[in-house]
């Protein structure tokens, strides 16, 4: 049973600083950007947890939490406290039958546009309503879906260490809906199986040119190719990279694509100035 009046009664301690913690890449606001992350981070408010929460805030923006591991239904996690040895974090979540996510599965199969968003790495805004419409739901719905517990002396549940976890695994849904299927219960493998074949309904390749009927034709270049022109700084340096979505369990104090920013800008500017030195 959760303890609220134990909130007040560990004072503040300040914890060890870490190097090569997962830091969370919103460093103020909320935690993640896309609609199933804020989801996460609402059904955790819902519960009304808390002081600590807002604890944990500080703790996954620090990078205080060392590892997380995924499971089916179960998340564990080593977080560095104001003591030397790292605090242990179980969080195990009441998955799914069997029968639910087959039910799932087969109302997903009858739009093909919701598998292919899945395969993209985003999870369709009606996805809570097909999870009701097979009799159960996306997300814990109350706070006892969740079993959770750590090694520190704080006997309110969550404790700071836990509420750091939580926000950072909003992040990680952020960047993989799937794994949210797997803390309830399923991979993305075992999923995929069960759409029947899904993973085919993903982005259709894209269509190549018509290559010349003659084999000379194919190898004569044109007889004079356009003059060369210096290339003027991209809108979007790092514009691949942001395709690809954020890194996993990001540990450095700033963000991947920030940090290529500015690489991308030098290598540039540096190709700027070859171009106009004539090398």
């Amino acid at each position: 049973m959760a303890r609220w009046y134990y909130d007040d009664y560990f004072p503040p301690s300040r914890p060890i600083a870490t190097k090569g913690g997962i830091r969370a890449q919103s460093q103020r606001g909320g935690f993640g950007s896309t609609w199933w992350a804020q989801r996460w981070s609402k059904v955790l408010d819902s519960f009304g947890l808390g002081s600590r929460m807002a604890r944990g805030r500080s703790y996954a923006r620090q990078g205080q939490v060392l590892a997380i591991e995924f499971g089916e239904g179960e998340i564990r996690a080593s977080v560095q406290g104001s003591r030397p040895t790292p605090y242990a974090v179980q969080i195990r979540v009441k998955t799914l039958s069997k029968e639910a996510w087959e039910k799932v599965a087969a109302a997903i199969s009858e739009q093909a546009v919701f598998a292919s968003k899945l395969l993209a790495g985003k999870m369709p805004d009606e996805m809570e309503q097909l999870f009701h419409a097979a009799g159960t739901s996306l997300f814990p719905e109350a706070y006892r879906d969740l079993k959770t517990s750590c090694s520190c002396p704080d006997a309110s549940n969550p404790c700071k260490h836990i509420a750091a976890v939580y926000y950072l695994l909003g992040e990680e849904f952020d960047r993989d809906p799937f794994l949210i299927f797997r803390m309830r219960g399923i991979t993305r493998e075992v999923f995929l199986e069960l759409l029947g074949g899904a993973s085919a309904t993903s982005a259709p390749a894209p269509q190549s040119e018509e290559l010349p009927s003659a084999p000379a034709a194919f190898w004569n270049a044109p007889a004079e190719l356009p003059p060369a022109e210096p290339a003027g700084p991209a809108a979007d340096e790092a514009a691949l990279p942001r395709r690809l979505g954020k890194f996993p369990l990001w540990r450095g104090s700033e963000s991947l694509v920030q940090y290529l920013d500015r690489v991308y800008a030098r290598a540039a500017a540096h190709a700027q100035e070859l171009w106009e030195a004539g090398d």
